[in-house]
């Protein structure tokens, strides 16, 4: 006998659906665990063995997807929004992916690197806090910062409670009025680049993330995406 977790979890275990879209369909009498409708989320399930119908239809574990989007701006990072807005999973309209979810976010008015799979153990490395790799953006702002400026964002601030901070931050290029930076993160709280930079006056006119780790951006076309290589999946969190 394989290891044992609640039926939703198992669900969401074998990349088949999120664990709050599994709770939802058990709850609802679509899922049988080895012939009988089970309506208990947390009904303790074997992972490796126990036979899945859905809607009647055998589920078995789908084959793991790991994705990377350029994601435009403009675009929310969830399944469906209640306010109608355009979402990222529009990139991946008439590909045949199966169910694959964001790993971390970027909120509406950001752009860039994006990642995307039905491994939840996989992105649970890349998104925890203490382990996962950093993360690299580069940011347009509406003022030319000093050096001083920029040592003190590695210092960081309390802001609503929390210390915002980046680990470290250069100057890329300057014009007349803007400049643009390149602001490497170790964590990935709310707006954390925004709400940093407005402590200190600085306003963001654009916010592209351009590295997870040793993944690049590199010459991906905006909306576009790709599947990660082997060796990319494993240089960020294993596989």
């Amino acid at each position: 006998m394989g290891a044992r977790h609640g039926l939703a979890r198992v669900l969401s275990k074998r990349g088949l659906c999120s664990r709050s879209q599994a709770e939802r369909l058990i709850s609802d009498g679509r899922v049988r665990l080895d012939g009988r409708v089970v309506r208990d989320p947390e009904h303790p399930t074997d992972l490796e063995q126990a036979r899945i119908d859905i809607d009647g239809a055998a589920s078995e574990q789908g084959a793991p997807r790991y994705l990377m989007l350029n994601k435009p701006r403009g675009l929310v990072t969830t399944t469906s929004d209640e306010r109608g807005r355009d979402t990222v999973y529009r990139c991946f309209d008439g590909a045949d992916l199966g169910w694959i979810a964001p790993v971390g976010r970027l909120d509406k008015a950001s752009e860039g690197l994006l990642l995307f799979t039905n491994d939840p153990q996989w992105a649970a490395r890349i998104t925890d806090p203490a382990q996962g790799p950093a993360k690299t953006y580069h940011v347009q702002v509406d003022c030319i910062p000093d050096a001083a400026t920029l040592a003190v964002l590695y210092t960081g601030v309390d802001v609503d409670g929390e210390r915002l901070r980046a680990v470290t931050t250069s100057l890329l290029r300057s014009g007349a009025k803007h400049a643009w930076l390149e602001i490497v993160l170790d964590e990935g709280r709310n707006r954390q680049i925004r709400r940093l930079l407005a402590a200190f006056g600085i306003g963001v006119l654009r916010l592209v993330r351009v590295a997870i780790g040793p993944l690049a951006l590199g010459d991906l076309p905006k909306g576009q995406w790709r599947e990660l290589s082997p060796g990319e999946v494993a240089a960020l969190g294993g596989a």
